[in-house]
């Protein structure tokens, strides 16, 4: 956790217990991002609340399928696993485990995939974007209101990663997670990072 002091969730009072309280109820476990973000439990409930009200305009599935390829394109441990285990939720995990090892060549529809090639390049050189970018997701028959979603879901996940892996926050796995998934998530993280180097 770096150089930060996180409270305990016994010493957790206010806000920052409702946090750990949520998070306990719905993972089984407090991870370390809610730890640290819960030291400005008010930034962290109008993350939360930026998050739902994006994922409630886009709906579930499309809204985990930007959010894994920002994390992707940004190369977040934290965000893959942590998304990847919310995404069983919405997609098959077969299906998940082909998108997670490459979105490309896992069936999805042409207008998926050019979404999440769309929040990869968002998140790997946004300020390489123009309009032929958005013109692609236009020209796939997504809507002003979804080009703009598809835009928030993965600049907000940029928002994130970016605070987890600048305060080294320590990347949980969650526990119910299988080995099989967690490569599939993490392995093209790495596969990018040998690429570029």
């Amino acid at each position: 956790m770096g150089i930060l002091q996180t409270t305990s969730e016994a010493e957790a009072v206010g806000a920052t217990a409702a946090a750990y309280a949520a998070d306990r109820a719905a993972l089984g476990y407090v991870p370390s991002h809610t730890r640290v973000l819960a030291l400005n439990p008010e930034a962290f409930e109008a993350w939360k609340a930026l998050q739902s009200s994006i994922a409630k305009s886009m709906g579930m599935r499309r809204y985990e399928l930007v959010t894994l390829a920002a994390a992707l394109g940004i190369g977040s441990r934290h965000c893959r696993l942590a998304h990847g285990n919310k995404a069983l939720k919405y997609i098959d995990e077969q299906e998940l485990l082909g998108i997670a090892r490459d979105y490309r060549s896992a069936g999805l529809a042409e207008a998926e995939v050019a979404m999440m090639d769309y929040a990869v390049k968002l998140s790997g050189d946004s300020a390489a974007m123009g309009e032929s970018d958005s013109r692609r997701l236009r020209d796939f028959g997504f809507t002003d209101r979804e080009i703009v979603d598809i835009t928030l879901a993965a600049a907000a996940r940029n928002y994130l990663s970016r605070i987890l892996q600048a305060l080294a926050v320590d990347i949980d796995v969650p526990p119910l997670l299988s080995d099989d998934m967690r490569g599939a998530l993490l392995d093209p993280i790495e596969a990018l990072r040998t690429s570029a180097g």
